[in-house]
């Protein structure tokens, strides 16, 4: 028997060109590959049925009786083998096209055989076609049989006799040649007995031939347990190392200008979530450990203050402060609010971006580099290398998954003198499970309230039967001076999807409001970008009353003013784009409507899409509905983190055991940071071995 660190080709069944499309087409190329290679179901054996107890076409049955026919009937591609099969309640008809010369050779009339397959109806009657025939005896009749697991293949496979019976049979080959040595135990024994969990050795092999579903369970429980706990032991030794190794510039005092812009600047009183966020701001800022925390809120929950305020701690302590927006208009509108809301209390605001230049340019760039200029706000353009900072001490950054990683970065080696702070923000929920893995590596807070007094969006869905209401709403709206989104999901038609376009839409619209009682704006992601911001502008002004876009306005476009939110298509959209889409409205004092047009037809899923945005504004429920509909894979992109493509663990259904893996973690780290105690040593050791291609995408510093 070869190690499991042996090539495939190697173990017996296999050979050079079942190695070959093995390596190709499922990446094994270990026999350790196989192993983990697990099954993604499993047929129950474990029960006989009775003939006349069968009921539905498609299920899987095994039945044990005599063999009392067998005759070949048709000629050339019509022919086939045909048998009948009896127990003590009725008569099941086996057929086989293939293999019948070889059929008729090994099976006899009279004999006692076990037969499984899938149910087919013809003409009334049920049959099996190509069932699994094995003789019985004594054995393999009264004993309890198996759960027999069913294995991801392809084509390309089968062609190589490993369809999911040729890939069983080879699992059982390895696993019978596996011994307890070969798969070192990775958790200590102390914890598996707290915990009543299966050894490594037994939960693999019970993975893939477990005699019953407890096996199965226990199994299944103790290998999601170790793939989350080493990923979240992995993630927090990560983050204790990064806050031992870094130290941060210390804001020992919190002075002048925060305190006068909380007492006399600050419009409205703040939630008690955004209170909670800025004391913990405040621990981290205070410590002397460098900051690397994340701050989600939902759509108009008041981050930008927080900001702000987080902002006004470094001014205090005679540092700088940037704020970074993925684009011109979000930057523009952070620059405004914050202009804005500082009043005249002498903080010099400066922006840079793209579009700024010459002179200007020249002057904002002159007053960093002399510390003249305490806050500047832009987008990318202030990490380019001419942007230089007398001392900046903290970096905030907005919609931080629309940034790269060495984006983020270089913006964090702005300061000669030492990393400044680094505060990442995002209008876009996560779930708890899946920010424990995304940004397991960085303090989360979370500003869960929104404001008094802001009144929810009231969401409705129509079809196209209530076209003329919904347009007779929006000019409703449009009369009292309000103004209207109508959102897209593309900008031309294709050949494959029967979807109105944008365009087609905006000719439309024109028809149905003329000019010139009606103005309206165009705005999508083919425009050039000073077109593009002329549009904006003029919607953001007021001269249009129609804004016809595409997703292009799902961040960044701030219009109080704006009451009514159409979405076409409504089903072609995420829940999480749905409510970043949503969110564009009810920011005034007006009580604003989203409109979920859809087609007659639609999914289950499209369907349960629609009326979870019916029914919640909550941005975090709506964001576990996304993760359970969708998988983590999808959500904002997390695909290209490397970390979500878990063998076993589900993040939308495994959230107690993330918990716990985390929590224990957690304890053994707060006592054992190195993991040097001797009860720790395998724990160190898999990690050395198994982890060092884990990758982290969050990791700013």
């Amino acid at each position: 028997m070869p190690t499991l660190d042996s090539n495939i080709e190697y173990l017996k069944g296999v050979g050079p060109q079942r190695a070959e499309v093995l390596k190709k087409e499922l990446g094994i190329f270990t026999c350790r590959d196989l192993l983990f290679h697990f099954p993604f179901r499993y047929i129950d054996r474990t029960q006989f049925h009775k003939i006349r107890d069968v009921r539905n076409e498609g299920e899987q049955v095994q039945f044990r009786g005599i063999l009392r026919r067998l005759e070949t009937i048709g000629e050339g591609r019509a022919r086939r083998l045909v048998g009948s099969l009896r127990d003590d309640t009725g008569v099941m008809e086996l057929v086989w096209f293939q293999a019948i010369h070889w059929l008729e050779k090994s099976l006899q009339v009279g004999k006692e055989y076990i037969v499984f397959g899938r149910l087919s109806e013809f003409n009334g009657r049920f049959n099996i076609t190509h069932p699994e025939m094995e003789e019985a005896t004594p054995d393999n009749s009264q004993k309890a049989r198996s759960f027999d697991p069913v294995y991801p293949s392809t084509d390309k496979l089968t062609q190589k006799g490993l369809d999911a019976r040729g890939l069983r049979k080879l699992m059982r080959v390895l696993i019978d040649g596996i011994a307890p040595a070969d798969l070192p135990e990775t958790l200590p024994d102390p914890l598996i007995a707290q915990y009543k969990m299966a050894t490594r050795w037994e939960a693999l092999r019970q993975i893939h031939f477990p005699e019953n579903q407890r096996e199965l369970d226990e199994a299944t429980r103790r290998l999601k347990f170790e793939e989350l706990f080493f990923l979240q032991l992995r993630l927090l030794q990560i983050r204790t190392r990064r806050k031992d190794a870094l130290r941060g510039f210390a804001f020992g005092s919190i002075g002048e200008h925060f305190n006068t812009f909380y007492r006399e600047k600050l419009p409205f009183e703040l939630t008690e979530a955004q209170k909670r966020v800025l004391r913990e701001i405040r621990a981290d800022l205070g410590a002397g450990r460098h900051m690397n925390r994340l701050v989600q809120g939902d759509v108009g929950s008041g981050k930008t203050v927080v900001a702000l305020m987080t902002m006004l701690m470094a001014l205090d302590n005679g540092f700088q402060a940037a704020l970074m927006a993925p684009t011109e208009i979000l930057a523009q509108q952070h620059f405004a609010n914050i202009t804005e809301l500082l009043g005249d209390l002498g903080i010099k605001v400066g922006f840079l971006s793209g579009s700024v230049k010459g002179k200007k340019r020249a002057a904002i760039l002159e007053q960093l580099a002399a510390g003249d200029l305490h806050i500047v706000v832009g987008t990318h353009a202030l990490i380019e290398d001419w942007v230089t900072f007398n001392n900046l001490g903290i970096s905030i950054i907005d919609e931080q998954h629309r940034f790269g990683v060495e984006q983020r970065a270089a913006l964090w080696k702005k300061n000669a003198h030492g990393p400044p702070h680094v505060l990442v923000m995002t209008a876009t929920p996560i779930p708890r499970t899946l920010a424990m893995t995304l940004y397991g590596d960085l303090d989360v807070s979370v500003i869960d309230e929104l404001p008094p007094g802001r009144k929810p969006v009231t969401t409705m869905h129509k079809n196209e039967h209530h076209r003329l209401r919904v347009q007779g709403f929006m000019r409703d709206e449009i009369a009292k001076g309000r103004q209207v989104y109508v959102v897209y999901p593309m900008i031309e038609e294709t050949e494959t999807m029967d979807l109105q376009n944008l365009m087609s839409g905006y000719e439309a619209l024109s028809r149905d409001f003329p000019q010139p009682e009606y103005q309206i704006s165009i705005v999508h992601g083919k425009m050039k970008s000073a077109d593009k911001d002329f549009e904006m502008q003029r919607f953001v002004k007021g001269e249009t009353q129609i804004m016809v876009a595409t997703t292009v306005i799902e961040v960044g476009v701030n219009v109080p003013n704006a009451s009514v939110m159409v979405i076409e298509n409504a089903e072609r959209f995420g829940l999480s784009q749905l409510h970043q889409l949503r969110g564009r409205v009810g920011r005034g004092a007006e009580q604003s409507f989203c409109i979920l047009m859809t087609s007659f037809k639609l999914s289950a899923e499209g369907r349960e899409r629609i009326q979870t945005m019916v029914r919640t504004n909550d941005g975090f429920e709506i964001a576990e509905a996304d993760l359970r509909l969708r998988g983590p894979g999808n959500i904002e992109g997390t695909q290209q983190s490397g970390m979500l493509r878990f063998l076993l663990a589900d993040l939308a259904r495994d959230g107690q055991v993330l918990t716990a893996a985390r929590e224990i973690a957690t304890r053994i780290l707060e006592l054992d940071p190195a993991l040097a105690a001797p009860e720790h040593a395998r724990l160190r050791q898999h990690l050395a071995s198994e982890g060092r291609d884990a990758r982290v995408w969050s990791r700013i510093s």
